[in-house]
């Protein structure tokens, strides 16, 4: 007889790569997890990892059985959820991943719902549109916050965020410039750029503006942090493409700011939960502040 006990030793295994791993991570001694796995074998008739190697790896039959497990795992993981949820109420711990140069949203809302909702604390995480998306997927945060595009979009929920022009960023100790800048003018001009740890965003964005006004763009820098873009620039080495809410949020001695008045595309935002995971009664009270607050998405 399978338990589920036996199912959750599994997955970390497969997870971790290794018993001795495993093992820590569970809290309990290699011998037992060892023998766990085995028995799970031999009840199953089946070999599930391959043991030949430094890292274990999984089997065809493991295969199957560690995607199910883990969507039986889960699904258990919200049905306790949810029935805790009818005693308790409105409280526990929202985990939100955001991107730096989402912060804008986030801060529009926190201290309203905060009020409404005492008992509920905040675990936030930053990172790129990928790496939120990443965590969405590991169920590390609750809801993500994110700059658009991003990859596998079909697989979450959308509430879309207010669209926003970009703004040029530039060393203020540069020669004076009036309060708009032509695309073309960053023809030749050094550009540090938000560039995503994986996949498309607003860099591609950025060039191909560029591109669409006849000039390849001389790129000197590529960050995933905003923050550190306008510490650069602010240094001098370069001038950067923002959205205009980053640009207000983190308030930098030393750039100056100008508006874009040929830049055809706008900065798009969203908040995005993953589809197939149950929302907590948190997760969904702090969607309905984003959408008040922000109405007409």
């Amino acid at each position: 007889m399978i338990d589920l006990k036996q199912l959750k030793y599994f997955t970390t295994i497969v997870e971790e790569g290794q018993i001795t791993k495993a093992a820590k991570k569970l809290h309990i001694a290699q011998p037992p997890l060892s023998q766990q796995l085995k028995q799970l074998e031999e009840t199953l008739g089946v070999t599930l990892l391959e043991r030949s190697t430094k890292k274990l790896e999984l089997t065809e039959p493991g295969k199957v059985l560690y995607e199910r497990a883990k969507q039986l795992l889960q699904q258990l993981d919200d049905a306790l959820l949810e029935v805790r949820e009818i005693e308790e109420g409105a409280k526990g711990t929202l985990s939100i991943g955001c991107v730096k140069s989402c912060f804008y949203y986030l801060s529009e809302v926190m201290e309203p719902f905060h009020r409404s909702f005492p008992n509920i604390k905040f675990h936030l995480r930053e990172g790129d549109s990928f790496l939120i998306g990443e965590l969405l997927r590991e169920r590390i945060i609750d809801i993500g916050i994110v700059r658009l595009p991003i990859d596998d979009l079909r697989q979450y929920d959308i509430i879309s965020l207010p669209s926003e022009p970009y703004v040029a960023v530039l060393p203020a100790q540069w020669p004076a410039r009036g309060p708009h800048m032509h695309v073309r003018e960053f023809r030749g001009l050094p550009l540090l750029l938000l560039h995503r740890i994986h996949g498309k965003g607003q860099y591609e964005l950025v060039v191909h503006e560029c591109r669409r006004h006849g000039f390849e763009p001389k790129i000197v820098c590529e960050c995933p942090d905003a923050t550190v873009l306008l510490s650069l620039v602010a240094k001098g080495i370069g001038a950067t493409i923002l959205p205009q809410s980053t640009v207000s949020f983190f308030p930098v001695p030393g750039i100056r700011v100008c508006s874009l008045v040929d830049f055809s595309v706008q900065a798009e935002a969203a908040a995005i939960v993953d589809q197939s995971r149950h929302l907590s009664k948190s997760a969904r009270h702090f969607l309905s502040f984003l959408q008040h607050r922000f109405g007409g998405m």
